[in-house]
């Protein structure tokens, strides 16, 4: 597996991402700069379908999501596949010093990053509004709105740093929904904020692109709809396959 992260020194922020071989992009292409992809919850789902894509597409891929054992799963299916270069960042988006801590070694290490894809929620359990646990409506808020709210305070300027900087968010909208109160309390707010920030910076960049998946079965959908089948949604490397265009086009 390619090391998780520096550990902890004067010089080196504790979530500093590192990955053996993150020349692989520039050696494959000789004198080309790769891209530098941040995604979140890239440890199941779209995100770990869309960070599988874009490392076979040559970009250097950070992957971050809480869970260790997913991410090293990650990595070995892109080297399984010959695919470009992965560092793994473990943590917890709600974490602002461990947030702080990567984009700053984001910085220091590349300077810039071309690519924010933010695919990090929590799902809570559908509950009447009047129901809804209060841990559980705090976690969704402080995991999908409150963390998405930082992480644009930090990558802003590391996406400005970038010939072409962008930010993808992916749409959810159960809003007026019964039961999906507390999801789309959140969830909503994500996409708010991420519009705002598009018409903010309509002129002057980064690029701001809300996007449509399809139904997948993933563990949210799981959550929300139990007794769906799989085969009836799309995978998500599918649905990775077809994102990926929309993504990545200038």
């Amino acid at each position: 597996m390619r090391p998780m992260n520096t550990p902890a020194s004067p010089t080196a922020p504790e979530n500093a991402p590192r990955a053996d071989g993150d020349a692989a992009p520039d050696a494959a292409r000789p004198g080309a700069v790769p891209q530098i992809a941040l995604v979140t919850g890239a440890s199941r789902g779209l995100g770990f379908a869309l960070a599988e894509a874009l490392a076979g597409a040559g970009v250097q891929v950070v992957a971050t999501a809480r869970t260790q054992g997913a991410l090293e799963e990650l990595d070995d299916r892109i080297r399984a596949a010959g695919g470009g270069s992965v560092a793994l960042a473990p943590l917890d988006l709600t974490n602002e010093a461990g947030l702080r801590g990567l984009c700053r070694a984001l910085h220091d290490r590349w300077g810039r990053i071309d690519l924010l894809v933010h695919c990090a929620v929590h799902a809570p359990p559908l509950s009447p509004a009047g129901h809804i646990a209060e841990k559980d409506f705090d976690r969704s808020i402080a995991v999908t709105l409150t963390a998405s709210q930082r992480l644009v305070a930090f990558v802003e300027p590391l996406l400005r740093a970038a010939p072409a900087g962008r930010a993808v968010f992916f749409e959810d909208d159960r809003a007026g929904l019964p039961f999906f109160g507390a999801w789309a309390a959140a969830k909503g707010g994500q996409i708010a904020l991420a519009r705002a920030w598009a018409a903010e910076c309509a002129r002057t960049g980064p690029d701001i692109r809300i996007l449509q998946p399809r139904p997948m079965p993933t563990g949210t959908r799981a959550r929300f709809y139990p007794g769906q089948r799989p085969a009836d949604l799309s995978h998500p490397r599918d649905e990775a396959a077809r994102l990926l265009p929309q993504i990545l086009a200038p």
